[in-house]
């Protein structure tokens, strides 16, 4: 079997990287930008060190803003829309997963109109070509976006996100600037950098990961566990680390699939509205703890990623332990809730559980979940 790795065309990295989205929009003759960004974006003036390089080089534009944190189907066709009438003939996509997402759906369609009913695209739809041509720009450090083939739609009337995968949304470009992500606050460094910590870790265990993408998990685990404290503190490495870190993390996931603390987030963050990170974070413990007999030596590679010593001397279960605990010390440490007994509802726990199970990433699990299995996790957590 031929293992396949799909990687933006071009990416720039480190701060003051945003100067280089004109001088790749002038060498592709690119005429008119969409600009995707949430209204607190546009709000705080971060959108605006982006159209600020644009006015000065005289580059054309439109902004779109209906974008909710959970982007939703309406989100999209609105943007379809806009883009139709605004003359636009490319994106920038400026945010977090949400303005990404979006500007992927709303590319795909304007590209492979046969797919105008959002919920066509779930799972691995058959479009036949690249959407419009991305320039992304995160402004968290967490979703990896930017370089993944994936996004997340919110279907309001059925209470359920579902999960797109094409490897026709990825952007042709990633522009991952530590100095657009300084302004973030404590509370959404956290939730986006748990976010990106549980990607690192569920495409490490994951079914589909082989050497390759193990390369990619592996590091990420390591420069995210040394920089996640510190970003929330806005210091410049931590910024900087965890900009690369999630790149990185993303870089792997996208191509080998994640798991099930995924899909439980989702079904939490459809029912709820709760942000993707946090859920996560409050879930990833748990599931490692079940996961762990699927894993065979990997957490003590994650252990020492994480920074726990002497893990060679560990027996497997000391070693699978200390890794799980490790974890929850970090999300304690940048202030995760510990448990869901503020967001869940007892009573919605049947319907959450049956949509995680159908979720695009549960068959990546390394452990086979059960219906069961999904619920008793859940009320564990209460």
């Amino acid at each position: 079997m031929a293992n396949r790795f799909v990687l933006n065309e071009t990416s720039y990295h480190g701060s003051g990287a945003i100067k280089e989205i004109v001088t790749e929009a002038e060498n592709r003759g690119f005429k008119k930008a969409f600009v995707c960004s949430d209204p607190d974006l546009i709000k705080f003036n971060v959108t605006k060190k982006v159209t600020d390089l644009l006015d000065e080089a005289k580059l054309d534009y439109e902004i779109y803003s209906d974008i909710k944190p959970n982007p939703t189907i309406e989100n999209v066709q609105s943007g379809v829309q806009a883009f139709k009438n605004s003359g636009a003939d490319y994106i920038i996509a400026i945010g977090g997963g949400s303005s990404m997402d979006t500007a992927k759906a709303i590319g795909i369609i304007i590209t492979n109109p046969e797919f105008a009913d959002v919920r066509s695209l779930e799972g691995v739809a058959p479009t036949k070509n690249p959407c419009v041509p991305i320039i992304a720009v995160p402004t968290t450090a967490g979703t990896a976006a930017e370089v993944t083939i994936n996004y997340v739609i919110t279907d309001v009337e059925k209470k359920r996100k579902f999960v797109c995968v094409d490897t026709h949304d990825i952007p042709v470009v990633a522009i991952v600037d530590p100095d657009m992500m300084s302004s973030m606050p404590k509370g959404l460094t956290a939730a986006t950098g748990m976010d990106a910590l549980t990607h690192a870790i569920e495409g490490y265990i994951t079914k589909g990961a082989w050497e390759l993408s193990d390369m990619f998990h592996i590091k990420a685990v390591e420069i995210i566990a040394k920089s996640l404290r510190g970003a929330c503190e806005n210091t410049a490495e931590g910024r900087e680390g965890m900009a690369l870190g999630q790149y990185v993390a993303g870089m792997g996931f996208s191509n080998v699939g994640l798991g099930i603390v995924h899909s439980m987030a989702h079904a939490l963050g459809a029912v709820y509205d709760t942000p993707h990170g946090v859920a996560n974070a409050i879930l990833l413990p748990t599931v490692m703890a079940y996961n762990a007999e699927a894993t065979g030596e990997k957490y003590r590679e994650i252990a020492r990623a994480m920074g726990v010593e002497n893990v060679d001397s560990m027996t497997q279960e000391e070693y699978r332990k200390a890794a799980v605990e490790a974890v929850a010390q970090l999300s304690s440490d940048v202030g995760i809730p510990k448990d869901l007994k503020d967001i869940v509802k007892e009573e919605d726990i049947q319907f959450l559980a049956e949509s995680a199970i159908a979720d695009a990433c549960a068959p990546g699990n390394p452990k086979e979940a059960t219906l069961e299995d999904i619920i008793e996790m859940y009320k564990s957590l209460l």
